[in-house]
């Protein structure tokens, strides 16, 4: 972490229960002055006056207490500023009292305001009229585990091919007020990081490995053989680029991996073509093993002495039938077989 960055500095403010029912005595007294003063200043002008001036006082130091009543839920912290300096963090859930002169922080607020503010501005062009402000968003910084879907992307592997990748990220906020001042919108900022992040490691390797050495095969990485594996080096990456805002990455899952259009049916040939080889290769491997154990078979029990003619003869015969597609069509020889 930098220097200039912010400490957090954990607040433990008063209870907020006391101070809303002093509040609410406090307001019953300041009327009582203002009532009382004007009923005894007949009687008394100096008791009279002072009641009258200290009650609009009472009532109106009593009114911007109010706004000290701060409300924290599970999972959620309140990032406070005095006269714009940072004044504390307030993380324990409960109804508390802090400084009525703090004001909360928090980028999703913000961040709802401007889109509320712009979409009423776009109504108020098209009605001509006004619309009122809505905004659904608290003055909290949440610390729930929460997933980032990243969508899809296209990016180049190491041999260049284009592929389609996409990847969620499982997050949450361990210090908001990190999160809220070494940011501008911590949210965004893990967006994008997580981009660059994909296009980073996607590009060092390729999308599948097309090796006829099986142990060679087996030592490479590719997106689609070594998804786990990948998918940690992300992580590790990606929580190294938002260490910054206090956020710390769980876990990064790659949900969607596939050639981009342009070259899918060229590679799904190429993947066909390497499926038929293989299977190609397997179905020789146990031909000649089936015809050697025949040709051992018939040499052993002496069931037929063959030259070496007609043993070439018989296996190229085997060999027809066991690798071909169709079905054999037997030919009855009543003849010699010389």
């Amino acid at each position: 972490m930098k220097d200039t960055q912010i400490q957090e500095r954990v607040l433990h403010p008063m209870q907020g229960i006391p101070v809303l029912i002093l509040e609410l005595v406090l307001i019953v007294v300041s009327l009582l002055l203002m009532v009382g003063g004007v009923v005894i200043l007949e009687t008394s002008v100096l008791f009279g006056l002072l009641a009258i001036v200290v009650g609009p006082i009472l009532l109106i130091a009593d009114c911007i207490c109010f706004a000290g009543l701060k409300s924290v839920r599970p999972n959620e912290a309140l990032v406070l500023t005095l006269f714009g300096s940072y004044h504390g963090t307030v993380k324990e859930p409960g109804f508390y009292f802090v400084n009525p002169f703090c004001a909360a922080v928090s980028p999703a607020y913000d961040k709802a305001a401007a889109e509320a503010m712009k979409k009423a501005k776009e109504a108020d062009a098209h009605n001509s009229g006004s619309t009122p402000v809505v905004v659904s968003a608290r003055k909290r910084v949440s610390l729930k585990t929460m997933t980032l879907d990243n969508g899809r992307q296209k990016v180049n592997d190491v041999l260049g091919n284009p592929i389609i990748i996409g990847a969620v990220v499982i997050w949450r906020v361990v210090d908001p007020t990190r999160a809220v001042f070494c940011v501008e919108d911590y949210p965004s900022f893990l967006s994008i990081q997580t981009d660059s992040t994909i296009r980073n490691i996607a590009r060092l390797y390729p999308y599948d490995i097309f090796d006829e050495d099986e142990d060679a095969a087996a030592s490479e990485k590719s997106l689609r053989g070594s998804s786990l594996e990948i998918a940690e080096s992300m992580k590790a990456e990606l929580q190294k680029r938002v260490e910054e805002a206090g956020i710390v990455v769980e876990e990064v899952r790659i949900t969607h991996l596939a050639y981009a259009e342009e070259i899918a049916a060229a590679m799904l040939q190429r993947q066909q073509a390497a499926a038929i080889i293989a299977a190609r290769q397997k179905i020789v491997d146990g031909a000649v093993g089936m015809v050697k154990m025949a040709i051992d078979k018939l040499g052993e029990d002496e069931v037929v002495v063959l030259d070496e003619e007609r043993k070439a003869a018989m296996v190229s015969n085997l060999l027809v039938v066991l690798c071909g597609n169709r079905d054999a069509q037997p030919v009855v020889n009543s003849g010699s077989i010389y």
